[in-house]
């Protein structure tokens, strides 16, 4: 099981992180999420700070470029196998701090992949 942290998640249900929280869960992929605000999103509690979650496989990152930077170390902490970066999020600072401790990284964005079957 792809366990995944939507970071950048939201409970609104127009953006794209609620959008890909919706298909994570739908598919039966088990979600952590962690965004700005505390809430809830399809069932899945919303931390508001960075969580030591256990076993995570994929990171899909919501925020841009610039706020992602705060959590670099939380990233890499996290030690996933891969983290998507989807559109808007493209960041090759991040791109070479994942390859030096040996974590894949994807530009792609997570909606496509849930509904082609190569998530």
């Amino acid at each position: 099981m792809k366990k995944t942290l939507v970071l950048g998640a939201s409970t609104k249900p127009e953006r794209y992180s609620y959008k890909a929280v919706e298909k994570l869960t739908k598919a039966n992929i088990e979600t952590v999420a962690v965004g700005r605000r505390k809430g809830v999103a399809c069932g899945v509690d919303i931390q508001d700070a960075p969580v030591a979650f256990d076993d995570v496989h994929t990171v899909t990152l919501y925020l841009n470029p610039e706020n992602q930077k705060a959590y670099y170390d939380y990233i890499t902490g996290l030690k996933p196998k891969r983290v998507v970066f989807n559109p808007g999020t493209e960041n090759p600072e991040l791109y070479r701090i994942l390859e030096e401790h040996g974590i894949e990284t994807e530009v792609a964005c997570t909606l496509v992949l849930i509904s082609i079957n190569e998530y």
